[in-house]
């Protein structure tokens, strides 16, 4: 009988945040899969847990995977997870989970902190609607390409920062999207947890020399709906005389400019009556 592959949130950075179920889910299996094993070894000996580790990330990810699915198969189970936070957001643990969906292993979530969804939930930003966008890549004609694709995105955007890069991303934002409101949100659940309310000019300003420490998430604003200039009664009647002069009745041609303007058909029937 198979196993089963169980995603496993860890602490983004309070020790204090990692569940019994989780725990009891290390203690449980027969094998961790871990981004990086010596962060998952410091994390397995704070609550004094003994368990084989493999390694799994970005760089062996396609024969370390097929591996960890073998075994699984063969009966075995496995926890995934990554540094901190939900494995398989924005991170390699994805084409496992998938490799185990196309393999028909069940998977299981053992949930945990994400620092995307923390971050937002402290920030006070617009959180009816956002998209994830992840890391922005290092090589930059893919990330000024990333940031085009979304300058006129309208819901809430939430990026994740390395502390070194976050002047030249900051500057980077700011000619791409123009200034707008941002949370710069550092040190989730630690004890030097900020949430820097500012605007991306402020920000750019305030640090030009990455001069903020820890992980970040960025909250930016989403674009603002283009003002549309409000039309008159006279620019509907205006609309509806072109449509007279093609031959329509005044009924038709004051129907037509009301779709088109938003001006009460009423009024503007009465204005081309008395013409």
């Amino acid at each position: 009988m198979a196993g089963k592959l169980f995603v496993t949130g860890t602490p983004i950075g309070n020790l204090s945040d990692f569940s019994k179920r989780a725990i009891e889910t290390l203690e449980n299996c027969d094998f961790i899969a871990a981004e990086d094993t010596r962060v998952t070894l410091k994390l397995l000996n704070h609550f004094d847990i003994k368990k084989p580790l493999i390694s799994y990330y970005e760089h062996n990810k396609l024969h370390r995977g097929e591996e960890i699915i073998n075994r699984i198969i063969n009966g075995e189970n496995c926890v995934l997870v990554t540094d901190a936070g939900m494995p398989a957001i924005s991170d390699p643990g994805m084409e496992l989970v998938n490799d185990c969906h196309d393999n028909g292993i069940t998977v299981v979530s053992i949930p945990g902190p994400t620092a995307f969804a923390t971050a937002l939930a402290i920030s006070g930003m617009e959180s009816g609607r956002f998209t994830f966008e992840g890391f922005l890549s290092v090589n930059k004609p893919s990330r000024r390409e990333h940031l085009n694709e979304v300058k006129t995105e309208k819901r809430t955007m939430i990026f994740y920062e390395a502390p070194h890069k976050l002047s030249q991303t900051l500057r980077d934002m700011l000619e791409t999207f123009g200034d707008r409101n941002i949370a710069i949100v550092r040190e989730l659940t630690k004890i030097h947890e900020e949430v820097i309310r500012t605007t991306l000019q402020k920000a750019v300003e305030d640090y030009p020399s990455n001069n903020l420490k820890g992980e970040l998430v960025l909250i930016i604003e989403g674009a603002k709906e283009e003002q549309k200039d409000e039309l008159t009664l006279k620019d509907a009647v205006l609309v509806a005389r072109e449509f007279l002069g093609a031959g329509m009745s005044v009924n038709d041609a004051s129907k037509m400019a009301a779709k088109q303007t938003g001006i009460k058909k009423s009024d503007i029937y009465k204005e081309l009556s008395n013409l």
